[in-house]
């Protein structure tokens, strides 16, 4: 069954049969093949990463940025595309989805498609320098040290 018709069917159920059923989140890595989510914090990744049900490959470039640059607000969305091409994930045709978020109730997105397989050796990139030390281990819980 498409991830549509399970979305509606739970929409329907809920709405107009008043079932109290949770609402269906689609497999959104049947739709895209990589994730760029803005690396806000920690906190925004960790939900992200659990309510879309993605791998820790998908937050990856999300993680890395978010480590080496910082909240760098929107821009983080490209500097997070930047690194998966310069690990060579990008392929012709793969499905990028940059979702951004903004101050209160703001969220945007944007779908990319590749139009060619990205060389990361022939392109100019702000991984390239290190790309080979990513990725580091970041742990969830950092000690405080007195």
């Amino acid at each position: 069954m498409s991830e549509q018709l399970l979305f509606f069917l739970t929409l329907v159920g809920r709405k107009i049969f008043k079932m109290k059923i949770k609402p269906y989140i689609p497999d959104f890595k049947l739709a895209f093949e990589h994730f760029c989510i803005h690396a806000g914090g920690r906190a925004v990744l960790d939900e992200l990463e659990k309510n879309l049900d993605l791998s820790e490959w998908h937050m990856e470039p999300s993680r890395m940025t978010l480590y080496r640059f910082g909240n760098t607000s929107s821009s983080s969305l490209w500097y997070e595309l930047a690194y998966t091409e310069a690990k060579g994930r990008i392929r012709k045709g793969d499905r990028t989805w940059q979702i951004a978020f903004g101050s209160g109730f703001k969220c945007n997105s944007a779908v990319w498609r590749a139009i060619r397989t990205i060389d990361p050796v022939k392109e100019k990139n702000p991984w390239m320098d290190e790309i080979d030390e990513f990725p580091v281990h970041v742990p969830k819980v950092a000690s405080i040290v007195t």
